[in-house]
């Protein structure tokens, strides 16, 4: 049992006998009113996502979740196929899961992945992975006075800003959370 105050975005939490992971997490105070915490959540069974108010000091239900290492090998349809890294076992995965961070997934990256009753609930990617880029336009030369970044396609086919300098065929670093150039691979 954690507070509700504890929630937050991307925790799995059990709501009237069912599992939820947490979309949005918001501590509200209304002058002097009492403050609440307001959740959008979705369901892990049926897909429907649902607004909740709990009072700050509502205890909510957490399960209990095993953490597993797994490696992404390939796509399959609307499925990603995953690795666990111990027993090589291979398991699907709905894209929806990972969400946006999908465009920076290629093979044989490894996730940090939650399983409840042996099945994945949800899986994360590392804060930055270091991306070939594959097409950008060349520097311009004297445009260095102005610090204008341009559009890079990297090879996951995710488009990112980078600055005037990088150029095709180098690796960069991108931070999966925010989907921002962070910097040059080394």
């Amino acid at each position: 049992m954690i507070r509700a105050t504890e929630i937050r975005k991307g925790r799995t939490i059990l709501h009237e006998g069912e599992l939820y992971v947490v979309h949005d997490s918001q501590h509200v105070a209304k002058g002097n009113w009492r403050s609440y915490m307001q959740i959008r959540m979705k369901s892990i069974k049926s897909g429907q996502i649902l607004d909740v108010r709990y009072r700050v000091d509502d205890p909510v239900e957490t399960p209990f979740l095993e953490s597993k290492e797994m490696e992404y090998l390939y796509e399959e349809g609307d499925k990603l196929i995953l690795m666990d890294t111990e027993t090589y076992d291979q398991i699907p995965l709905e894209k929806d899961v990972i969400g946006d961070g999908i465009k920076f997934l290629k093979p044989n990256e490894r996730l940090a992945c939650q399983i409840y009753e042996e099945k994945v609930i949800s899986a994360e990617l590392p804060n930055v992975v270091d991306l070939e880029v594959t097409d950008t336009p060349p520097a311009i030369k004297g445009a260095t006075a102005t610090n204008q970044n341009k559009d890079a396609l990297l090879e996951t086919g995710a488009r990112v800003k980078v600055p005037p300098f990088i150029e095709i065929g180098e690796r960069v670093r991108v931070d999966t959370r925010s989907g921002e150039y962070v910097e040059r691979a080394k």
